[in-house]
């Protein structure tokens, strides 16, 4: 029986939110191990002067416990 814990943890991207998703997912997995999944919980962008700044979300990891 395998047992799981999820985290929230947010990133954010100059470029899009599914670069922030991805960056988000490779820096949390350098200190969890057995990542098994995450999904969006939420988006945001900054914005400044009306322009779009970043792109940012909100991310529930899923890591299997040894």
């Amino acid at each position: 029986m395998s047992v799981a814990k999820i985290i929230e943890i947010s990133a954010s991207s100059t470029k899009s939110f599914e670069d922030a998703a991805r960056k988000g997912i490779r820096e949390a997995s350098k200190s969890l191990k057995n990542i098994s999944g995450a999904w969006v919980k939420d988006q945001e962008v900054g914005v400044k002067d009306g322009e779009v700044t970043d792109y940012r979300v909100k991310l529930k990891v899923t890591f299997v416990i040894d």
